[in-house]
């Protein structure tokens, strides 16, 4: 990527919110920097802008009304602020096609963040390639308090990376366990990296800095409104796999689980007492497909390599490394029987197999992190043997 382009997704990332639908469909199809060049003709010239976009006519429209809004950060276009802000605050950028960028953020296609502002020591590439999102509610009981400690610590042990939003609860209990074992958390906020928020995690968030990192999609200076929260939790969603440990029946932390399996990630959930509305969303995520789990352990087997801990299948089929084929759950068995070579998408498995939509997705998601499965646009094929 070209300097000027690394700057204009800087730019952007201060311009547009992250859930800016069109602001990512431009960048997505001229650039950064010329969809940039094209913005700030539109703020000025509307209509001299509206013939320069060999797009449908209902997207340049949307697009021209787009400016206007994005208009309104003029102040904000210049990339040094940002960049001199950050540098003050001990953050740096890293942008689509750095070297540090992690290419499992590349799965949420056009809604990738534009680049992500870091603070901390971690490399946010090597942190997210043995990563496991660990969310839950901020209303958290001693239970799940205590089973999500317990999990941060244990995955910490096994060098995987406790991912989660920094907020109260079962968030600060999973980056609290991960610190205790020194192990490596990257906690995402929903504003500027500048501010610890929340503040009452200020003490905690300074721990996860020595060992690991705090990130954001926003730059230094931009405060955490409640919109945010739900956008960023498609960051944490990019994580290997995601464990929901403690959610009520509407919570945030099942945004975060319906990202992804979106993402055709494994989606975990921790059973509670039938009684606990605080458990009841982690009951529905169950209910649909997700699957239960109750230590470490059980996490693990979603994200190691299946022909490394699994026994043969009973036909002995073999897998892509030679090995015995394996599978970790029966519905990965039946998901990878109903793939077809040439190439099968979600809904097609999911018919063939006897699914629902989000236990294929869910199936697909663990297959695809064993290497038994390969995905191509939005078609699933077996890997070559």
């Amino acid at each position: 990527m070209s300097e000027c382009d690394r700057r204009a997704l800087v730019a952007w990332s201060a311009i547009a919110e992250p859930g800016d639908a069109v602001a990512h469909a431009l960048v997505g199809i001229l650039g950064p920097g010329e969809a940039l060049s094209w913005a700030r003709k539109a703020v000025d010239d509307p209509v001299g802008a509206s013939f320069d976009l060999s797009m449908p006519r209902h997207l340049t429209d949307r697009a021209v009304a787009s400016a206007e809004r994005w208009g309104r950060r003029r102040e904000a276009w210049d990339a040094d602020q940002h960049l001199g802000r950050a540098e003050k605050v001990g953050a740096r950028v890293v942008a689509r096609g750095d070297p540090e960028w992690p290419d499992e953020l590349d799965d949420l296609g056009d809604a990738q963040p534009y680049c992500l502002w870091v603070r901390g020591s971690a490399d946010i590439r090597q942190a997210w390639s043995r990563s496991v999102a660990i969310v839950g509610s901020r209303s958290s009981t001693a239970y799940g308090e205590h089973v999500a400690a317990t999990l941060a610590a244990h995955l910490a042990d096994e060098g995987h990376t406790v991912v989660s939003g920094g907020a109260y609860g079962i968030d600060a209990r999973a980056h609290r366990g991960a610190v205790a074992a020194g192990g490596v958390t990257v906690a995402v906020m929903a504003g500027g990296v500048d501010r610890l928020y929340p503040v009452g995690n200020a003490n905690l968030l300074a721990w996860v800095l020595e060992s690991g990192a705090i990130v954001g999609e926003l730059p230094p200076g931009y405060a955490p409104h409640r919109s945010r929260f739900l956008t960023r939790n498609r960051i944490i969603a990019a994580a290997h796999a995601t464990v929901v440990v403690e959610a009520a029946h509407r919570s945030g932390a099942l945004s975060t689980a319906f990202h992804a399996a979106g993402l055709g990630r494994p989606v975990a959930a921790v059973p509670g007492p039938v009684t606990s509305p605080g458990s009841a969303g982690c009951h529905r995520l169950i209910r649909d497909g997700a699957i239960l789990v109750t230590g470490a352990g059980d996490v693990l087997d979603l994200v190691r390599p299946l022909d490394a801990a699994r026994e043969a299948g009973s036909d002995g089929e073999k897998g892509p490394k030679g090995g015995a084929m394996t599978f970790a759950t029966p519905d990965q068995r039946r998901a990878y029987d109903a793939v077809s070579r040439k190439g099968s998408t979600v809904g097609e498995v999911a018919a063939e197999a006897g699914l629902g939509m989000a236990e294929a997705r869910s199936a697909l998601g663990g297959l695809l992190l064993a290497g038994s499965v390969v995905r191509d646009g939005v078609e699933w094929r077996r890997s070559p043997r």
